[in-house]
């Protein structure tokens, strides 16, 4: 019985989306830890390598270009498979280009050459993620596709993040770049061995309506549209408070940076790769709705596993670094089962006909409370100390699971739009895009030494963002009826 769902990995297409996933998520270390120390080694000011957080804002606004790579093939190798390659070749370029740089002697061309190497990895992604969602031919290979994704991924993050510092104690940090650069043609041979999807547009678009407007307006008219967004911020918000300070919090219990460090990178690895293949098959075998909320249930145990290490690293000897491995394995097993259902999910709900714009919406949308809990989970912890704070995260599961209520409503309403949108909606949308845009300035106030107007735009969009959520939650029992006038094909 469990080979039958485990077949789904067989296939060459979960190949595929894992080489594509590894290629995805070989630039992010790069652009991260990997780059914070080469310019640590290069003696670059502190300050200065704080506000290198600037380069990755293409990954948050990434979807403003989608429309573009949606719906305007270029003359080679068709939508798909065209943009993947020219996004890839310009990666490659990128990187090379800047490990060519010097960040000790010209900081300034170094910093351009990083945004480029977001720009190019960004837009990968957003092709990427159309093509894995658009290969599937069923909807019991969601959970393996969206698993073998992330395993990809979280390989590529090993290797361009601890395996890049390590090599860079034995040769310059240019030779690491460009070796890095190499391995990540691993994504460009894939696709240019593989088929464009069958059912890809093939007509170019010329107005802008068609090619922009559109694939915002097919997902906004879905009755369901602003219920699924709030679902897909709010379903991992408990994970991501309990896991938002870890390393500060295993400082204080006592353990060394390098054994952290070590069980993070090798028990942590391997528990999330366990998990999210796990998860892609559990899937297969109960379905996305069910697997949303066992997963979901699941997942938010892990502020009670480091609630319990706490007390259990009180042990002396051996047994108190034991714990820590089983701890972190437990936990990040549960994060990947969680994470493989989200993805499961979105994949599920995106359009097939503006499938890398309405993907590059969603995960935009699922980086943002990540990006407002990290900023203030300190200060809760300093007011109620850490075994309250992980208590605390339980319940923060509980408006995700509501929500879940309505997913059999969100699979009938997908498939109907609306002539007119209410204005209630019309606001809640105007009031979220406008969060994102005052959450997402931070970062440019700080470059100008606006540290009061960053704390300003920080605060007002958080509020925005947590009154868009609040009302979203209610949303499905106003009653506004709206008028409807067709069914999507």
């Amino acid at each position: 019985m469990a080979s039958r769902y485990l077949a789904v990995f067989t296939n060459r297409r979960m190949l595929v989306t894992f080489l594509l996933g590894f290629s995805g998520g070989l630039p992010l270390a790069l652009l991260g830890g990997t780059l914070q120390g080469w310019l640590a080694d290069a003696k670059v000011d502190i300050a200065t390598i704080g506000l290198f957080s600037l380069v990755g804002l293409p990954y948050a606004v990434k979807f403003l270009w989608g429309p573009l790579m949606d719906s305007n093939p270029l003359p080679f190798l068709g939508l798909r498979r065209g943009w993947m390659v020219t996004s890839q070749v310009g990666l490659l370029g990128a990187t090379i280009g800047l490990a060519l740089c010097n960040p000790a002697s010209n900081i300034t061309l170094f910093s351009c050459m990083a945004f480029l190497v977001a720009f190019f990895s960004a837009s990968q992604d957003i092709v990427i993620d159309a093509y894995r969602t658009e290969i599937v031919e069923d909807k019991q290979e969601l959970g393996a596709a969206a698993s073998t994704y992330v395993t990809g991924y979280r390989v590529a993050l090993v290797v361009s993040g601890g395996l890049a510092m390590i090599l860079a104690d034995h040769m310059s940090w240019k030779a690491v770049y460009i070796l890095m650069a190499a391995v990540n043609c691993v994504g460009l041979v894939t696709i240019l061995c593989s088929k464009e999807p069958t059912q890809t547009k093939k007509v170019r678009v010329t107005s802008f309506r068609d090619s922009v407007v559109m694939p915002f307006m097919e997902f906004f008219q879905r009755q369901g549209a602003m219920e699924i967004l709030i679902f897909i911020m709010v379903y991992k918000i408990s994970t991501l408070m309990a896991t938002s300070l870890t390393t500060n919090f295993l400082l204080e219990l006592g353990y060394t940076k390098t054994l952290i460090g070590t069980v993070n990178k090798g028990a942590g690895l391997i528990a999330t790769i366990l998990g999210t293949l796990s998860g892609g098959s559990l899937m297969a075998k109960f379905g996305l709705k069910r697997s949303l909320w066992i997963f979901g249930v699941v997942q938010s145990l892990v502020g009670v596993t480091f609630c319990a290490l706490s007390f259990l690293a009180a042990q002396d000897g051996a047994m108190k670094h034991v714990w820590l491995v089983v701890i972190v394995s437990l936990d990040n097993y549960m994060m990947g089962l969680g994470t493989a259902a989200l993805v499961g999910f979105m994949m599920n709900f995106a359009s097939r006909q503006f499938t890398a714009t309405q993907y590059a919406l969603l995960t935009s949308v699922m980086a943002v409370s990540r990006v407002i809990l990290v900023a203030h989970s300190g200060d809760v912890v300093k007011l109620i100390g850490w075994n309250w704070f992980y208590i605390a995260t339980v319940p923060l599961a509980i408006p995700g699971l509501l929500l879940l209520n309505r997913f059999d409503q969100w699979q009938t309403m997908s498939t109907v739009t609306r002539a007119r949108l209410p204005k209630f909606d019309i606001f809640l949308i105007l009031t979220f895009v406008v969060s994102l845009l005052l959450l997402s300035s931070e970062p440019a106030w700080q470059l100008f030494k606006m540290k009061e107007q960053a704390t300003q735009s920080t605060l007002a969009g958080a509020i925005g963002v947590v009154f868009v959520v609040f009302a979203g939650l209610i949303r499905p029992y106003i009653q506004l009826k709206p008028r409807l006038v067709r069914e999507s094909t």
